[in-house]
């Protein structure tokens, strides 16, 4: 099996990455590209895709992550593509139970079991591909506020001191969504957001149901109202325990259409959509994804590469 792995040497530590060129040597014919500047890992992966590579592995944050599944686009079906984790965040790797050491993580892709996963496009000022969650409105306010020097400092709470922090802020949207063929929905909203997976900001469980392989994103539409019930709902969502709250809309579908004024800007896996009216569509099973041991097998179908 040939392997290319596209590392982003910006992320992790100078440790990390040379454990990281060691440990790839098990995987046998490997090709090892080093990413410069952004746009790289999307063209590295195009390119390996026309080289006829077996296996394409991104070896990086969620953003190297990001980049890499746009340039699988070309083909879905031609390679699968593993993941080392090497940000800050690694919120997908932590749906598909990857670790976080180099050494561990080579030994997942060695082991080679896949899980046949959803790809999200998004059509706005241009079109874009995301695994993991796309987010909306307030979440952008609270990025902006989750620096690494908060998350040193606040560890795992870094999440609520970053969304208290951003409430005075807040800005409504009155919106327009729509639901697979439904009827449009008007309403006024904080937030929205349209996840494949289940973490956002470094571990916060947005989607703690949702499904690699179900056709369907969960969609989390938090409608305006008071800030005071709005503070509320963070710590639920910091446990996950949000979906079932009234302060909030929970629905699952195969495709969204949303509109709103002002234009609203989408975060996707932490690259940033023009605020121009979105269509997120569901690419069903279409990606194989080398996931780890811990992977539950009843939430998605899994197979081997090895047959």
């Amino acid at each position: 099996m040939r392997t290319c792995i596209i590392l982003n040497p910006g992320a992790g530590s100078a440790s990390d990455t040379e454990v990281l060129r060691g440990a790839v040597r098990r995987l046998g014919d490997i090709t090892l590209k080093t990413t410069a500047t952004a746009g790289d890992a999307t063209r590295f992966a195009r390119e390996a895709l026309a080289a006829g590579f077996d296996r394409i592995v991104a070896a990086g944050g969620d953003g190297t992550i990001n980049e890499v599944v746009n340039g699988l686009a070309d083909d879905w079906g031609r390679a699968t593509f593993g993941i080392i984790p090497m940000g800050t965040g690694n919120d997908f790797c932590r749906t598909i139970c990857s670790d976080k050491d180099p050494r561990v993580a080579v030994e997942v892709l060695a082991r080679g079991v896949t899980c046949a996963c959803d790809v999200v496009c998004v059509e706005s000022d241009e079109t874009r591909y995301f695994i993991n969650v796309s987010a909306g409105g307030f979440s952008g306010l609270v990025n902006e506020q989750l620096t690494d020097d908060v998350k040193a400092t606040w560890g795992p709470l870094a999440y609520l001191r970053s969304a208290l922090a951003a409430l005075p802020n807040i800005e409504d949207y009155r919106m327009s969504i729509q639901f697979d063929d439904e009827e449009p929905q008007h309403l006024v909203a904080y937030n929205i957001v349209v996840a494949n997976a289940r973490y956002v900001a470094g571990g916060v469980p947005i989607a703690p149901t949702a499904l690699l392989d179900d056709g369907q994103v969960d969609v989390i539409l938090v409608p305006a109202g008071s800030l005071p019930r709005l503070a509320m709902l963070v710590p639920q969502l910091l446990l996950g325990h949000h979906l079932g709250s009234p302060e909030l809309m929970y629905r699952r579908a195969g495709k969204i259409t949303v509109e709103s004024t002002p234009g609203m800007w989408f975060n996707t896996d932490g690259e940033l959509v023009g605020n121009e009216p979105a269509t997120f569509t569901v690419l069903p099973r279409v990606l194989r994804v080398i996931v780890g041991p811990e992977f539950d097998a009843t939430t998605a179908t899994i197979n081997s590469d090895d047959g």
